[in-house]
């Protein structure tokens, strides 16, 4: 028998999906980690890219659209 698993007394199988092990990490992740910086970065990319598609779009930049809604 496989681990998750079950065969009935038919001999129907059942298949239960195989719980991942839990965790915790020891230490806080805080501060400059690998993962926030990346985050970061494609936060930044896709800013800037909607910055460039606004500009395109508009043909005004975000401080002449922002200065346009008075």
């Amino acid at each position: 028998m496989r681990s998750g698993t079950v065969t009935e007394e038919q001999g129907r199988l059942n298949n239960y999906a195989i719980e991942p092990k839990m965790y915790v990490m020891e230490e806080q992740q805080t501060g400059f980690t690998a993962y926030a910086e990346k985050l970061n970065g494609r936060l930044a990319m896709l800013g800037f890219i909607s910055l460039l598609v606004l500009e395109a779009v508009t043909g005004h930049g975000l401080i002449g659209l922002l200065s346009s809604l008075q």
